[in-house]
């Protein structure tokens, strides 16, 4: 029976390490070795920053509904407070693209929650 070689499998799986690895600095790029971890590096960041970009744009989110609640002459947990007591469902992405597009609308809910 003749030998089973596993080239193939092998140039296949070195190659798409590679290819993701094209544009890489240096040696990152060429020697496979490297490329593997470079590529394995980049992919945990790039879960991490998955989840970061999340966090941060809620960050950002609430940010923009406090300075608008501020310049309405209240505050962010007491507005957010009200809009829960009235039920008024709301999420905060929700809330950031009024206040940005009609702040009209966001000082009618502010006079609907009672918190001004």
């Amino acid at each position: 029976m003749p030998r089973v070689s596993s080239v193939v499998a092998t140039r296949k799986r070195r190659k798409k390490i590679l290819k993701t690895a094209k544009g890489y600095w240096g040696a990152k790029s060429k020697h496979f070795k490297m490329a593997k971890q470079a590529v394995m590096k980049s992919g945990n960041y790039a879960f991490i920053g998955r989840k970061h970009r999340k966090r941060d744009f809620r960050r950002l989110w609430i940010t923009r509904i406090s300075a608008a609640c501020r310049a309405n002459g209240t505050n962010y947990s007491r507005f957010i407070k009200a809009l829960k007591n009235n039920g008024i469902e709301l999420n905060r992405k929700m809330l950031s693209e009024i206040i940005l597009s009609d702040s009209g609308a966001f000082k009618h809910l502010l006079n609907e929650s009672d918190c001004v």
